[in-house]
């Protein structure tokens, strides 16, 4: 069991924190009663309008202290450490964990496999459900933790079994049903493998899926990411133009049943699924409030439509020469050419989409997402005496590395020429008109 208490690293000045005396070092042992754990338990215990905290000061005193405040109402206090500097690993043996399709070399934090439901709640990441225990669930119920993000792949307890490498995995649509039942939304992905977990078993699970709204919020059905690095593990292919095809029309057909059930689409296939089959990306209605787009479910679709605002602000000319190269990955070109031919037409401006092969992973990878530095570089030729624009997901979150390290800083520096990178179509322009100033 975790140990009790969070350190206060910084108490702001004028809060109620400072005027009831509370120091930088004290430690909060307790929120009405409650053992605090972690900064979840901080937050919920502090927004309610009593707050009875035990605290260890500094000098070994104790002090109990009830404060009355607004509800919602900021005690004041930041906090050392979280309480999740030390995560929940996964304990699951996926057949496709692309953890264990990555190369060796890079930093240690990417071959680290989390599967923790508070990072799920704080961040949006993917969890199984497959180490919880009772207690765990007990305790979402309680803080109400929603929305969370689950890795569903199938309902049928002994494929999932068998896909997560898990004896525990089993158990998945009864776990879901426990926190719908509690009032947390969910929302649910399946990684499909060819002939493994789509046909009828991706049926039951949609299903299965829908049988839990309004819990179950969402499922998105995305196809299995597969890299070169594929040695002694479990033998899975890819998707054919014709089979992703047809997961698109079977999700389309759903989409249809569950807007005329309840007014919503719920099943959403991932970007990459049209892509493969060659197909254009369906209107935004189909995407309703676009639950899943760091799943890369309707990020082509916000890029398109985004792109038709932003290019009314184009300028008709630039003021000098300049040349422009677009980096993507092999699957982001189809969506960048139109953008290139349109900013072709402007006046001292000459623009070229280049498409990075992704030898670092292999040249199966084609999101834009995995490139790294070293890839990029190795399209030196085509990118030199041109301002280089790097889409913003090719850099981490923080928007300060790639996946090998690279900053995009160093990468300026080895190719020779500025480097700038873009969020998306709006950057992209003002990115233009700073260029033009």
């Amino acid at each position: 069991m975790k140990k009790a208490g969070l350190k206060i690293g910084s108490v702001t000045g004028g809060s109620i924190a400072k005027e009831v005396g509370l120091e930088k070092g004290d430690t909060i042992l307790s929120l009405n009663g409650h053992p605090v754990t972690d900064i979840l338990d901080y937050y919920f215990y502090t927004r309610d309008s009593l707050v009875n905290i035990d605290i260890l000061k500094q000098s070994g005193e104790h002090w109990d202290l009830e404060i009355e405040k607004e509800t919602d109402q900021e005690l004041g206090v930041d906090l050392e450490c979280t309480g999740l500097e030390s995560i929940t690993r996964c304990a699951n043996k996926c057949i496709f964990c692309f953890v264990d399709q990555m190369p060796g070399g890079l930093r240690d934090s990417l071959y680290v496999k989390d599967d923790d439901y508070r990072l799920s709640f704080m961040q949006g990441s993917f969890i199984t459900l497959t180490n919880m225990s009772d207690q765990d669930f007990k305790r979402i119920a309680r803080l109400r933790l929603s929305p969370l993000y689950v890795s569903v792949h199938a309902s049928n307890p002994e494929l999932r079994v068998k896909i997560l490498g898990n004896p525990r995995a089993g158990d998945v649509y009864k776990r879901l049903q426990y926190l719908a039942e509690k009032g947390i939304e969910i929302h649910t992905q399946a990684v499909i493998c060819p002939g493994v977990n789509d046909g009828d078993e991706l049926d039951r699970t949609v299903a299965d899926m829908v049988s839990l709204w309004p819990g179950v919020r969402s499922l998105a059905v995305v196809p299995v990411g597969l890299t070169a690095q594929r040695e002694g593990l479990s033998s899975i292919r890819s998707f054919t133009q014709q089979e992703a095809l047809l997961i698109i029309n079977k999700v389309k057909g759903w989409q249809d049943c569950c807007n005329k059930s309840f007014g919503y689409p719920f099943v959403f296939a991932g970007d990459e699924f049209y892509f493969l089959a060659n197909t254009r990306i369906p209107h935004m209605e189909r995407y309703a409030d676009f639950p899943q787009t760091e799943n890369g479910v309707g990020l082509t679709r916000l890029f398109k439509d985004e792109w038709i605002r932003a290019k009314r602000k184009l300028p008709a000319e630039m003021p000098r020469p300049l040349r422009i190269s677009l980096v993507t990955g092999l699957l982001g070109k189809k969506v960048l050419d139109p953008v290139a031919d349109r900013l072709n037409r402007i006046s001292n401006l000459e623009v070229k989409v280049v498409a990075v092969k992704n030898k670092f992973f292999g040249e199966s990878v084609t999101v834009a997402g995995l490139l790294t530095g070293r890839d990029i570089l190795r399209a030196r030729e085509e990118l030199k005496d041109s301002l280089v624009i790097l889409p913003a997901t090719v850099l981490r979150k923080d928007r300060c590395v790639m996946l090998d390290d690279m900053t995009a800083e160093e990468l300026s520096a080895d190719l020779g020429v500025p480097v700038r990178t873009a969020e998306g179509p709006r950057e992209l322009v003002n990115i233009l008109k700073e260029s033009n100033g």
